[in-house]
């Protein structure tokens, strides 16, 4: 029987309490599909995280503060509070994993952050720089439908799913405004936003831009993309 893979986790920050923390359902999700999760440290230099990544079998890039303009070369307008530590930790990551072809998989923030990475901009606040009447921040409860996004045919996600739409939650006021130009849309809005992309030329770089640790309990397709992903990393 193969081992269970270990998955790195972008850990997330709670201000108030200058703590780290985490979201039941990020760890839970993985762990349900198969896969151990370890949280990452902030602060850690490039040989720290050597030593970590021999045991690493591919990272979630989790959602959580707003990406600082800066990555893409902008001023700060609208955004809101970023935080550098996470920035740096994940761009570390990130690069390191990217070099070496270790299954990715980004959540809101972490689909955000990943285009970033690879050369994309960002509407840095969705409601005044691109007004919708589609609710991207929903209220409680977060497994429900916010909004329903339409999967590109012959992406991996829809081979994935065997669907052509896809009702999904929603909890974002950024999102991507330039595509990267390495990656491919996977699924889009009603009102054309990127909701999901890939790399094709790699093993495995998906991210969405909705939220599967809230909704994998009761939505099997949130489960399916935890399980492609962990899978992707045996």
């Amino acid at each position: 029987m193969a081992s269970k893979p270990m998955i790195g986790v972008m850990p997330l920050y709670d201000e108030t309490k200058e703590s780290i923390w985490m979201l039941p359902g990020y760890m839970d999700g993985i762990y349900e599909a198969g896969g151990i999760p370890v949280i990452l440290p902030f602060g850690i230099n490039a040989e720290d995280l050597a030593k970590i990544d021999e045991t690493i079998d591919g990272y979630l890039f989790t959602g959580g503060h707003d990406i600082n303009p800066k990555l893409y070369s902008e001023e700060n307008r609208s955004c809101g509070v970023t935080l550098e530590n996470r920035d740096s930790l994940e761009k570390l990551v990130f690069e390191k994993a990217y070099a070496e072809d270790k299954p990715i998989l980004g959540i809101c923030r972490g689909l955000q952050i990943i285009n970033v990475f690879l050369g994309g901009t960002l509407y840095q606040d969705l409601p005044t720089e691109r007004p919708t009447n589609i609710h991207h921040v929903m209220t409680k409860p977060y497994d429900g439908t916010a909004h329903y996004v339409d999967i590109v045919k012959g992406s991996k996600l829809h081979d994935l799913l065997g669907r052509d739409t896809l009702g999904v939650n929603s909890l974002h006021h950024q999102a991507v405004k330039e595509l990267a130009p390495k990656l491919a849309v996977m699924a889009a809005s009603e009102d054309e936003l990127i909701e999901a992309f890939e790399e094709p030329a790699k093993r495995y770089l998906w991210a969405v831009q909705w939220h599967p640790e809230f909704s994998y309990k009761t939505d099997e397709s949130s489960r399916k993309i935890f399980k492609s992903f962990v899978e992707a990393c045996k």
